[in-house]
């Protein structure tokens, strides 16, 4: 059996903009280079292979569309959560060496 072909869709959210936009796609190659980059600069990566599929036909730099909203607002949710418990532990870990 062939191993499917890895897709990667990043995400950016601004509230003055209100809706978030699909700002890079890709496949293969381009796929694992978007996804070395959010490792190199810290962004969660969050596998869901059916909203990366539906994510992926959307154009660039435009609104997601309506019918991903609950969708990715569940992602980005997940995101900050875990954005804030890391902030958590390392404002924890500076105040222990203190």
């Amino acid at each position: 059996m062939k191993e499917e072909e890895k897709i990667a869709v990043a995400l950016k959210y601004e509230v003055e903009k209100g809706t978030p936009e699909v700002v890079a796609k890709g496949r293969g190659r381009l796929a694992e280079l978007i996804l070395q980059i959010a490792r190199e600069h810290n962004i969660p990566i969050k596998e869901d292979h059916k909203l990366v599929k539906e994510l992926y036909k959307l154009e660039l730099n435009k609104p997601i569309s309506p019918e991903l909203y609950y969708a990715v607002a569940t992602v980005l949710a997940w995101a900050i959560r875990l954005n804030k418990r890391l902030q958590e532990k390392v404002l924890s870990q500076i105040k222990k060496s203190e």
